[in-house]
């Protein structure tokens, strides 16, 4: 079996933080990374103890949210909390940052940026990346990637339902045939 690259790992944590998002509109995971080790990460929704979008509904002016904080700020915003510094460090985000973002990433001297999907690529973000001399990458996050995580959250339900209903071999057996269908890319 060939192992994930750094990217793509990287990539499937943004993904998975994507996951805790509590924006309605848009799901958003950001992971920072530096010598590649995860020193923090984030996803978008509401300050700590705050309504949230899922509960509430969006807060719209002039046709952005904000209730949020944006899934970079709130992973920029960790490592500040817990004394972790930035400095040369990476960040891999599910979507293209928005120009505030791309803002925060430069002057927390996030050194590369990593994406999957493009989102509203904003022409003065790719210049103020270029003027830092920001690395900026699209990193797509491919189908074999997405079959890795159908895979682990099968397997996550496995567990679940093992434990709840014991030895049930006809749940045994549709677990088995989802098992091979997500596995052969058939599902």
């Amino acid at each position: 079996m060939e192992r994930i690259s750094w990217n793509h790992y990287f990539m499937a944590q943004s993904h998975l933080l994507a996951m805790r998002s509590t924006c309605t509109r848009l799901a958003v995971g950001a992971t920072i990374v530096r010598d590649k080790r995860i020193i923090a990460g984030g996803y978008n929704g509401s300050i700590a103890g705050g309504e949230h979008c899922i509960d509430k509904g969006c807060y719209v002016i002039d046709n952005h949210c904000v209730r949020t904080i944006h899934a970079e700020m709130n992973a920029i915003l960790q490592c500040a909390k817990f004394g972790v510094g930035t400095d040369s460090a990476e960040i891999y985000v599910t979507h293209f940052p928005c120009l505030q973002c791309c803002k925060a990433v430069i002057q927390a001297g996030i050194r590369k940026v990593y994406y999957a999907i493009d989102y509203k690529n904003h022409p003065y973000a790719l210049e103020l990346f270029e003027k830092a001399d920001v690395h900026v990458e699209h990193v797509p996050f491919t189908e074999s990637e997405n079959q890795l995580n159908k895979l682990y959250s099968f397997t996550n339900e496995l567990l679940n339902e093992f434990e709840k209903l014991g030895s049930d071999d006809k749940k045994v057996e549709e677990f088995k045939k989802e098992y091979e269908a997500i596995v052969s890319g058939k599902d």
